[in-house]
């Protein structure tokens, strides 16, 4: 007989491959940057989703390293609400589209605008 135990990830956030690719296109004109991600009040959910080039990280920003060239900095204030998230780029006729695939969500309006968790 053998147990199994169950061992919550313990991972900030993760890129897919294609928005690995799609983010590391676009620091190549911008060398030296990173990507900030954070959260703002917003709409009628709760929170919406903040993606910026920064040229730093800011100081209580937890880094998280994707790759060489690829860092993201996560606002210290963000980090319950994104913890686990994955970020897609996918592409939906001729638009690309950041995707969120965040676990902690409990309630999205109906645009996508906004979210909240639980």
């Amino acid at each position: 007989m053998s147990v199994e135990t169950f061992v919550p990830s313990t991972k900030l956030i993760s890129l897919t491959d294609s928005a690995v690719k799609h983010f590391e296109s676009k620091l190549k004109e911008k060398p030296g940057q990173l990507i900030r991600l954070s959260t703002k009040v917003s709409g009628c959910t709760g929170y919406a989703y903040v993606l910026d080039f920064a040229d730093s990280a800011q100081a209580d920003d937890e880094i998280v390293e994707i790759s060489p060239v690829l860092h993201v900095a996560v606002a210290a204030d963000a980090t319950d609400l994104l913890r686990n998230t994955e970020i897609d780029y996918v592409t939906e006729g001729v638009n690309g589209i950041i995707k969120y695939n965040n676990p902690n969500v409990v309630d999205e309006c109906g645009c996508g605008e906004s979210f909240n968790v639980g």
